[in-house]
């Protein structure tokens, strides 16, 4: 199989950015498979970067090269790291945009990016990810193993993702991401819902506003309600059928998001 090298960006698609990156990548790696994960994390959010990383990399074959670029530390003393996870390689900055897929998966080896050959000639201290991230996946899918790019890398920044408080009787989480659908994601997983008890015989407030019932599908949801269900990673959401949660209750990241179960 072709070596895959799967890009994951903050930088929008109406610049140039994107696209120079795969053209450092195809000079140097020509049979590569390039696949765009997403360039529209939200400029500087390096949590969303983070959670978009986790959600989509397991999907990927073996293999996979991952080049992480939410990088609001581009041109400062923030290391370059490529870290092996065993199935998966990934290279970015190391500014905690790998937290939720090491938190999965604990890397098995990880290096600084201090070898100059498998960068390009000149670094812009503006645009790494042309110059160093982009370089070091195209010499990955080429071949070259992990220890080749630097020196060994320890003490990996993470970010503190906050996770539920959970109770006999309740679920305390909150709100990690709002989707472009202004589904608004929670850090609360389906697993610990379903051994806090059933959908009927549980209670949803969001931000202090008491919302319909645990719901399948957003078409269960009538016109103007907002509702709960488990969307596609397997984690509470926030939901309006064919509007936006977020906009209708007026919350956003950080919302706090509870699961009580109701008195008999």
């Amino acid at each position: 199989m072709r070596p895959i090298v799967a890009l994951l960006t903050d930088f929008g698609t109406r610049d140039h950015y994107a696209g120079t990156m795969k053209g450092v990548i195809l000079g140097i790696c020509p049979d590569v498979t390039l696949v765009d994960v997403t360039h529209d994390v939200p400029p500087h959010d390096v949590m969303t970067g983070a959670l978009e990383l986790a959600a989509s990399s397991k999907y990927f074959p073996g293999g996979t090269i991952f080049v992480v670029v939410v990088d609001p530390g581009v041109g400062s003393a923030r290391r370059g790291i490529a870290v092996d996870t065993g199935d998966f390689r990934f290279v970015a900055p190391d500014n905690g945009v790998l937290t939720a897929v090491l938190r999965e998966t604990p890397a098995k080896k990880a290096v600084e990016l201090t070898e100059r050959r498998y960068a390009r000639p000149t670094v812009s201290r503006t645009f790494e990810g042309r110059d160093r991230f982009a370089p070091a996946g195209a010499w990955l899918a080429k071949g070259i193993q992990l220890t080749a790019l630097g020196r060994p890398a320890s003490n990996i920044q993470m970010l503190d993702i906050p996770v539920p408080e959970i109770t006999a009787d309740a679920i305390s989480g909150v709100v990690l991401r709002v989707d472009r659908f202004g589904n608004l994601v929670t850090n609360i997983d389906r697993k610990s819902v379903e051994r806090l008890g059933q959908p009927g015989h549980l209670s949803i407030d969001a931000g202090g506003t008491t919302v319909a019932r645990i719901v399948a599908t957003y078409a269960e949801l009538s016109p103007e309600q907002v509702g709960g269900l488990f969307g596609s990673t397997d984690h509470l959401e926030i939901a309006a059928p064919s509007a936006s949660a977020a906009e209708r209750l007026g919350l956003s990241r950080g919302a706090a998001v509870a699961v009580t179960r109701k008195p008999s």
